[in-house]
């Protein structure tokens, strides 16, 4: 069946989102995670004429309305209504869209024994590319596709000179043998919210002497084989531990000690954090 297309009303995929976690009917991080959204609009030249509290409003009766209290929502802002050519005069405004959907276990819960990761053989992203958060996920859905067939929970992406980046949706993260946190600069990766706030908890540990620093210097892809633990950081996934890369152990091949600290502080953080907790109304049971 034929049907006919006007040309102003194709929406096209330019645009920009964030997924955002609820627990215990509050959004986590949700203040970091609208500043990404707006920068990463910005960069695009995508124009978005919702106040942050308008966007928090609109969030929070979409959440009421699935009655959800543990959800994911994903909060896209696209070019809007146009046609279906390249220039983005084409679209008439901005649109915005908010999916609630269900939040599924952390990894470590369903796995206890750890992740199993491979090196990615795909290129990777561009820088401008990779600081954005765009809906263009076609790079982030082959890595995937990669690790999965090879067996894989995830896959991790090394740039030209050989040095550790990102995952499909995670970050990555070392400890060294001599107690050191180390993340990949920012050049050619996403910085993810859960990694910033992980980054913050550390400093925690550096103090009690668990770890000896937390630094983000180039980490070349031999320091992944000789590695204490790898870790992999995600809305998702929180604090996972890689303990198999490429079919071989990380470390003692068992979730290490950093890991597992980090992971209870920042469990701990998604329900006791009032200042990056933003709760919305869930029905109320005792009404049925």
């Amino acid at each position: 069946m034929l049907l006919p297309v006007d040309d102003h009303v194709v929406h096209r995929g330019d645009g920009v989102f964030e997924t955002c976690k609820t627990h215990a009917g509050a959004v986590y991080a949700l203040a970091p995670h609208l500043i990404r959204l707006r920068g990463s609009a910005a960069r695009i030249g995508l124009e978005m004429p919702w106040s942050d509290d308008a966007l928090t409003d609109i969030l929070a009766q979409t959440l009421a309305a699935a009655g959800r209290p543990e959800a994911l929502a994903r909060i896209i802002v696209s070019r809007g209504i146009g046609g279906m050519g390249v220039s983005p005069y084409e679209c008439s405004a901005p649109e915005l869209y908010i999916m609630i959907y269900a939040l599924p276990p952390p990894f470590m819960e369903i796995h206890p024994g750890g992740a199993r990761a491979v090196r990615s053989r795909q290129p990777l992203k561009p820088g401008f590319l990779a600081n954005i958060k765009t809906c263009n996920y076609l790079p982030n859905a082959l890595l995937k596709k990669e690790a999965l067939d090879r067996g894989a929970d995830f896959a991790v992406a090394l740039d030209e000179k050989d040095e550790l980046a990102e995952g499909a949706t995670e970050n990555f993260a070392v400890v060294t043998r001599d107690g050191r946190l180390r993340f990949p600069p920012p050049d050619r990766i996403l910085v993810g919210i859960t990694q910033a706030r992980v980054a913050e908890l550390a400093g925690a540990l550096v103090a009690s002497g668990a770890l000896r620093a937390v630094e983000t210097v180039p980490i070349p892809s031999a320091a992944l084989d000789e590695a204490a633990e790898l870790l992999l950081l995600g809305t998702t996934t929180d604090v996972t531990a890689v303990t198999e890369l490429d079919g071989r152990p990380v470390g003692d091949g068992r979730p290490g000690p950093v890991q597992r600290e980090l992971y209870s502080r920042l469990r701990r953080d998604l329900l006791e954090n009032t200042a990056w907790r933003t709760p919305y109304p869930l029905p109320d049971p005792s009404a049925d």
